[in-house]
């Protein structure tokens, strides 16, 4: 109902400056026939009238009724055209094909269709160092997506609609899984806008009064092969670093703290939200359980937990942090630890050597090619039906060998950086007092996965392995040192719940854990 066209015809209508609507066919007004019956009754309300060329006009009853099955079978041809358009789709983005997709992204050049080769996605060498620095000013340097944003507009990098650089695109280019090498089918599908009542805002769920698009389940995407940007640990640690970002955004905090983000109940699962209050002309910070908000429970709490003193809490883990970082026998072998896993498993190595074959047998197709041609064995047509295949996938394969080595680079200089964590250690000991919540909350987020808050416990969940405690040994984090010992209580109750709480140092093992 929404086309331009068709407002113009109802405006004139309305205004009584036409007497008559001529339509080829019934489906050209519309291929819905509830909307044809709207816009006739519309007509005639108005004194005008609707004229079909291609089909009997509408004095008899018969004619209605002929008129009528017109429309119902245009709705029918127009279901079986999208479902047919829909599988045709899917079945080329089985088979490989890169012609179901949109558009190129930014850093590939659409090629079309050819009568000797298919489609295929070409690689434009200025973009894509535009999108490798990208990546590496996220994943390596740790800038914001606003930051990559503004340092592309200062450099004056132009995109590809000449428009400036927001963060939103740069979030997009960082989604997008085809920089990888695997360019996705069927990531999203469109969702109708919904009528918002009170209902929909009871249950909780998620609405929109516009139309949009929605991400599909991972496995029912389709991976195409391209010619990949980056590489695939490069492209996994970004992912990593926007859920992280996820959840430790800092939306509205006008007061920043250490814990944000971190903290979760233990009984409710909730996550601790920072509470204020003004006692005596004094401000108070408390952690406080979101299973206990009044706003979201109206009803009674679900959790037991009572609020927590944020300068206490934040006080304790921060010592038991810098503790963990104090021991050098626990980092060493933490080091040496992941110095055997990169050097044992280089899954990179084994990739290039694969890619290098195959990277010479194809220099050595095309080579035989020639040789036959020159010989007078192989026409000139043949030659130039299989020799654009050939550089094709000889482009294709030198890109990746490209995105390899320098994968190989970054984990070489990721290695070189993890050597250097003693020196951190001895600056972060002399400085460990002067450092103000910003920065200290860049530490605690390196090592800290979540911090688990019980009725009596604290569970500090880090990403560095500790060794496995035998009956006989303690364990090494069981003896006090400097700061806060493990087992000293502290009150972080208000003093109308006088309870004592213990912190525990405990351990989670991340797959792509990063410290630095």
């Amino acid at each position: 109902m929404a086309r331009p066209g068709l407002e113009a015809v109802r405006d004139l209508a309305a205004q009584g400056q036409i007497t008559a609507v001529l339509v080829y066919a019934p489906d050209r007004l519309s291929r819905k026939y509830a909307y044809q019956v709207l816009l006739g009754e519309e007509f005639a309300r108005y004194g005008v009238q609707l004229v079909f060329l291609q089909a009997p006009s509408t004095q008899t009853p018969e004619d209605q009724l002929l008129v009528q099955f017109q429309g119902m079978i245009a709705e029918y041809e127009r279901a079986q055209i999208a479902e047919r358009c829909r599988r045709g789709k899917r079945h080329r983005a089985q088979q490989g094909s890169i012609s179901v997709l949109s558009q190129a992204p930014y850093g590939y050049r659409y090629v079309k269709k050819s009568e000797t080769t298919d489609a295929y996605y070409q690689v434009i060498e200025a973009e894509a160092q535009v999108v490798r620095w990208i990546f590496d000013a996220y994943t390596r340097q740790g800038l914001s997506l606003s930051a990559v944003a503004g340092q592309l507009n200062e450099r004056q990098v132009p995109t590809r609609k000449g428009a400036q650089w927001v963060a939103s695109t740069i979030c997009g280019m960082v989604h997008n899984p085809a920089y990888q090498g695997r360019a996705c089918f069927n990531k999203t599908e469109g969702h109708p806008p919904q009528r918002v009542n009170r209902q929909v805002r009871q249950r909780g769920e998620s609405f929109s009064r516009h139309p949009v698009r929605r991400w599909r389940p991972h496995q029912d995407w389709i991976e195409i092969p391209v010619p990949a940007l980056v590489s695939p640990d490069t492209f996994a640690l970004a992912q990593e670093r926007l859920e992280k970002n996820q959840q430790l955004a800092r939306r509205r905090t006008l007061h920043p703290t250490l814990l944000q983000g971190l903290l979760v109940c233990q009984h409710c699962g909730y996550a601790l939200f920072l509470s204020t209050s003004t006692r005596q002309g004094q401000r108070r910070c408390y952690y406080r359980c979101g299973g206990r908000d009044a706003l979201r429970h109206p009803q009674r709490p679900v959790c037991c937990n009572r609020p927590l003193r944020q300068k206490d809490l934040d006080q304790l883990v921060w010592q038991e942090i810098l503790r963990l970082l104090e021991d050098p026998a626990l980092l060493q072998t933490e080091i040496q630890r992941r110095l055997q896993e990169a050097q044992n498993t280089d899954p990179q190595q084994q990739r290039e050597e694969v890619l290098r074959r195959e990277q010479a047998r194809l220099q050595n197709s095309m080579d035989r090619l020639l040789t036959a041609y020159q010989e007078d064995l192989l026409p000139l047509e043949e030659l130039r039906q299989r020799m654009p295949e050939l550089r094709r996938q000889q482009q294709a394969i030198h890109s990746e060998l490209q995105s390899v080595q320098m994968a190989t680079q970054d984990q070489s200089r990721y290695l070189h950086l993890v050597q250097t964590l003693n020196q951190f250690r001895d600056r972060l000991r002399v400085q460990a007092d002067k450092l103000d919540v910003v920065e200290r909350q860049k530490i605690v987020r390196l090592l800290v996965r979540e911090v688990v808050v019980s009725t009596d416990t604290i569970l500090i969940r880090h990403c560095i392995r500790l060794p496995q405690p035998t009956p006989n040994s303690p364990s090494p984090l069981a003896t006090p040192s400097s700061g806060t010992s493990i087992n000293q209580s502290s009150l972080l109750r208000t003093w109308r719940y006088p309870v004592t709480l213990y912190a525990k140092v405990g351990e989670k093992q991340r797959s792509t854990a990063n410290l630095y």
